[in-house]
């Protein structure tokens, strides 16, 4: 936004909040029209300022994954590598489920082993994947995952909890059995 004239750094700001609000109530699927009408603007200047819909949401989830990727950091300074990362994934998860539309966002990643490749180096799921990589790094080092996990194959986790509970009455404590699940496993402890 640097260099842009004081209206259109204005329209932004506005288009910007609007669209939080709309993402808030519809998810993923707020309306572009919506959002211009509601701002007061012509389609074709959100669309010059978020040329796409993903670009739209990336924008709206900046200041939360920015939030995460800070989490991310100071656990990864904590003693306990799979409680870090676990810990980590949590408020992803909660994350995820707490901001409709989060998971819609990281679901545009491309299905790789990393879904940064290819993504813009701010996209939400690039600066997951950088945030998370020591820790999952210091995990896999020590033992405590299982060998050959990947970032994608955690994010699909989350973001799958996630749009699998949407609809629940309360779905954070869905969210939350599915995750207790997947880390402990179907099968009691012997």
């Amino acid at each position: 936004m640097t260099g842009q004239r004081a209206d259109a750094r204005r329209n932004y700001s506005r288009i910007l909040a609007v669209a939080e609000a709309e993402v808030a109530r519809r998810g993923a699927a707020a309306s572009l029209e919506q959002v211009a009408r509601t701002a007061g603007v012509g389609s074709a200047t959100v669309r010059r300022h978020f040329p796409t819909r993903q670009a739209l949401l990336e924008a709206v989830f900046q200041e939360r994954v920015q939030a995460l990727c800070r989490r991310a950091d100071d656990l990864g300074r904590s003693g306990d590598s799979r409680t870090a990362l676990l810990e980590w994934l949590h408020d992803l998860l909660a994350y995820a489920v707490s901001a409709r539309g989060l998971a819609d966002a990281l679901a545009y990643e491309p299905p790789t082993d990393r879904p940064a490749e290819g993504a813009a180096p701010d996209s939400c799921g690039a600066l997951l994947a950088d945030a998370a990589a020591p820790l999952l790094a210091r995990a896999l080092a020590e033992g405590t995952v299982r060998a050959g996990t990947t970032f994608h194959d955690l994010l699909t986790l989350v973001v799958g909890m996630a749009l699998a509970t949407e609809h629940y009455t309360d779905p954070s404590a869905r969210a939350d059995r599915l995750f207790t699940l997947a880390v402990e496993g179907l099968s009691p402890s012997p």
